[in-house]
């Protein structure tokens, strides 16, 4: 019986040795809500809310930044502020742009929360370059995609990863989107923003947030066959004590 329960303890182990989330790829989230045109904006996005919350899961302390504190129409370079997880520069094309709740600016896009948000234009020559490297980084977008061009992000610190942002090309005027990412190898001291449209266009970005390796702190889901095969370990080890027992 002592070497049947050895044994059995050796499965168990061995199964939940397995449980984790691969590192060798930046772990990366995602949510958007269509656009009601560029006159309206959307009085919520659960599937964005859904992917930042998401995101958030999975950090410990980090800061958002919200642009509130800045004027309406300061450009680039910007000192950003991010509480508890430290300070950043924005630099290149955009401005500051304030838009009363409830409206639009009139071609599609607004803030996510409060009235300010940072705005950029077709050239998307914009990059943050963070004062500690960061290993998680989410932001909100809107408006993007309806002059058929794709967001990407540029991570880079020595190595360098491309995101290419999944959402809707052509997508009408006023949609919002979330995305975020952490890795668990790489940390990057700036994220620059590209565009792979042609087209003259122009995007909205509010409540960016970052983190350091260190606040991030991944959930890791135990998967549901990891749980039948745990629930019928147990039974095994049920059996063999009954077995056990005859047998002496």
């Amino acid at each position: 019986m002592k070497k049947f329960l050895m044994v059995l303890t050796v499965m168990v182990v061995f199964s939940f040795g397995f449980i984790g989330i691969s590192s060798a790829d930046p772990v990366t989230f995602f949510g958007e809500d269509l656009g009601l045109g560029e006159s309206t904006p959307l009085s919520s996005w659960p599937n964005a809310a859904a992917a930042e919350s998401a995101f958030l899961a999975n950090l410990q302390g980090v800061g958002t930044e919200d642009f509130e504190s800045f004027e309406d129409g300061t450009p680039a370079p910007l000192s950003l502020t991010f509480p508890g997880a430290g300070t950043a520069t924005l630099r290149g094309d955009g401005e500051i742009n304030v838009v009363p709740s409830g409206q639009t600016n009139g071609f599609g896009r607004y803030a996510i929360s409060g009235t300010h948000y940072w705005e950029t234009g077709a050239s998307f020559n914009f990059v943050i370059e963070f004062s500690e490297p960061i290993a998680a980084f989410g932001f909100y977008a809107v408006d993007a995609g309806d002059f058929n061009g794709q967001l990407q992000l540029i991570a880079s610190n020595g190595t360098t990863h491309v995101l290419n942002i999944p959402h809707t090309i052509g997508a009408p005027g006023g949609s919002v989107f979330y995305f975020g990412f952490y890795d668990l190898e790489n940390t990057y001291t700036k994220i620059q923003f590209g565009n792979t449209g042609s087209e003259a266009d122009w995007f909205g970005f509010d409540n960016m947030t970052i983190g350091s390796l260190q606040q991030v702190n991944p959930v890791v889901p135990v998967p549901s066959t990891l749980l039948l095969l745990g629930s019928g370990l147990l039974g095994m080890v049920g059996c063999g004590r009954k077995r056990f027992s005859k047998k002496s």
